[in-house]
């Protein structure tokens, strides 16, 4: 529902969140918890991978930016997520909305774009296995990733950009 008061408004009022009442404690502390820990086992993947040279391979790279974007998508969606749960008011303004608007459909894009990158690669690995080294380098792995990035970003900024100038009904 948004604030009636112009056909620009300036904030959405969030009306699927329930009154938990004292729950709501505990709530936000399992939330919390599950937020620690995709940020904890995320950070700690990315590290080992970096830090060990074995694993540095197309496939582990990509995982590597897979571990990433759930960092980004986790820190898009969990700390607003958090203040909604312990707030009495549920109240969003248009541009933090739109901000997490776009954080969340860019995580899923990059995710979908990423796993789509990392089966090219074990087809390769698979179909063609002695040639794999010399079609898929850790430079290759690199630059699929800032592409996928760079489309991902892009084409959802572009979406957004066009979606921002709508008026909203009331």
């Amino acid at each position: 529902m948004l604030n009636s008061t112009s056909s620009t408004s300036s904030y959405f009022v969030l009306e699927a969140y329930l009154h938990v009442g004292t729950l709501r404690y505990l709530l936000f502390m399992l939330t919390a918890v599950i937020y620690m820990f995709i940020l904890i086992s995320n950070t700690s993947l990315i590290v080992v991978i970096c830090m060990n040279r074995s694993l540095h391979e197309p496939m582990y790279v990509f995982l590597c930016s897979l571990f990433v974007n759930e960092l980004y998508g986790s820190t898009g969606l969990f700390p607003f997520l958090l203040l909604q749960i312990l707030s009495d008011v549920h109240t969003v303004s248009r541009p933090l909305c739109f901000l997490q608007i776009f954080c969340v459909y860019s995580y899923g894009s990059v995710e979908f774009t990423n796993l789509a990158v990392m089966s090219y690669d074990r087809y390769l690995a698979i179909c063609c296995p002695l040639q794999y080294n010399a079609r898929m380098t850790v430079n290759k792995a690199v630059t699929f990733i800032i592409v996928l990035w760079f489309y991902s970003f892009v084409k959802f900024l572009v979406t957004l950009s066009l979606n921002i100038r709508l008026p909203l009904s009331q």
